[in-house]
């Protein structure tokens, strides 16, 4: 079904199905997002992805490798990162420390077990500056240059969640998975974070998921995209075949944003 899939995945909540009978196939180096009104599972998705949930029945394969029954921990070494709706960040840390922080997954000596002892470089003073450099090369990117040393708490909501973004690229994934970027953002932070996703994609051969409220947005970046409404599967195709179908615009009206 493709480099990343799920497959008939299942999972019920006090009796109510939440995500039903759910399958879909996501290319290599593809922006696949998924849209929907409130409620309608898009992160109860994510959740069953990232090992949060384990589903009731069905299958979720990167690579042809199931991940269901792994913890979220061997999700992320794995190579599925994730942000959140919520931010998920240390906010009395420094936009540094979240960073590296992400890098957790790929240390050997702990996270901040580097050390200069008597003047020499010991193993793990080694290892913390690898991590360091990888760290500032997405400082780099994302243009953060200005925060690295700030809190992340002290930020503007729209940093913060670009931090987000940089912790789970700190991760090294194969798929992120991005659970609305975009929230809380102004018109000129949303553009930069379109061109960033662009780029992420290019510059660090990632597959991307994406779920998202703004359309303007998904329209602009996705290559394909897969529409639910109430747990169960609308239709998936391109933005513009999505955008045209009757069930889809059904499903947004009353919504504040329609298509």
């Amino acid at each position: 079904m493709g480099y990343f899939s799920v497959e008939n995945l299942n999972i019920s909540f006090g009796g109510l199905k939440a995500v039903n009978n759910i399958s879909f196939g996501v290319e290599k180096n593809e922006i696949f997002s998924i849209i929907g009104p409130n409620g309608s599972g898009k992160t109860t998705i994510f959740n069953l992805i990232s090992g949060i949930y384990r589903p009731n029945a069905g299958a979720v394969l990167l690579e042809g490798e199931n991940m269901v029954g792994k913890t979220p921990d061997r999700i992320a070494k794995k190579g599925i990162a994730r942000t959140f709706q919520n931010i998920e960040l240390f906010a009395n840390a420094t936009v540094m420390d979240n960073l590296m922080l992400g890098r957790h997954i790929h240390m050997k000596t702990g996270i901040f077990g580097g050390a200069f002892m008597l003047g020499k470089r010991s193993r793990a003073a080694r290892e913390e500056i690898a991590h360091r450099e990888k760290v500032e090369k997405i400082i780099d990117f994302l243009e953060l240059q200005s925060v690295r040393d700030q809190f992340v708490g002290s930020l503007a909501y729209g940093k913060r969640k670009l931090v987000e973004v940089g912790r789970a690229l700190a991760l090294e994934p194969k798929v992120m998975l991005l659970d609305e970027p975009s929230a809380g953002m102004n018109t000129e932070e949303k553009e930069d974070l379109n061109i960033w996703i662009k780029d992420i994609r290019e510059d660090y051969n990632m597959t991307i998921l994406l779920i998202e409220h703004d359309m303007n947005m998904i329209m602009g970046i996705s290559d394909r995209v897969f529409a639910m409404s109430q747990g169960q599967k609308i239709v998936l195709g391109s933005p513009q075949e999505v955008q045209r179908h009757p069930e889809v615009i059904k499903a947004y009206l009353g919504e504040e944003e329609t298509f």
